[in-house]
């Protein structure tokens, strides 16, 4: 596993693995199952790194023309962690997207749960979540 910020743009493969760095520690069979998909896993934490330099960092990625598929993963209910899932649709309206697969993934408890992109849209808007919760 490479750290995202210390890695050149263009050392990556067509499917890249960004995933918060305790998740090896915290939830290591499902990051076994990361392994599976690709060896071309990046950590970053989110707590000591700005989203933003993330974002920069995976968009000079995307722009070598290499990448295929994104994969983000984190711990669940980590704060820090579910920024992570955030970078797609923040990369989505800086650039292209259309010819990548992006998924999302918590861990729990030990396994992968796939996290639809409308989620995440929703769990960054509290309002309409605590509308919807009062029915």
């Amino acid at each position: 596993m490479r750290e995202l910020l210390k890695t050149n743009i263009y050392d990556v493969d067509e499917t890249i693995i960004i995933v918060g760095s305790c998740l090896e520690r915290m939830q290591p069979k499902a990051f076994e199952k990361l392994e599976k998909i690709s060896q071309n896993i990046y950590q970053v934490c989110l707590e000591e790194t700005h989203i933003n330099m993330a974002i920069t960092k995976i968009g000079g990625m995307i722009r070598t023309g290499k990448i295929k598929n994104i994969i983000f993963a984190s711990v669940d209910k980590s704060p820090h962690c579910v920024q992570l899932h955030y970078i797609a649709s923040e990369l989505e309206k800086m650039m292209d997207l259309d010819f990548i697969s992006i998924k999302n993934y918590v861990a729990v408890d030990d396994n992968l749960v796939e996290i639809d992109k409308n989620v995440i849209s929703l769990s960054k808007n509290l309002s309409k979540i605590a509308k919807n919760l009062k029915g």
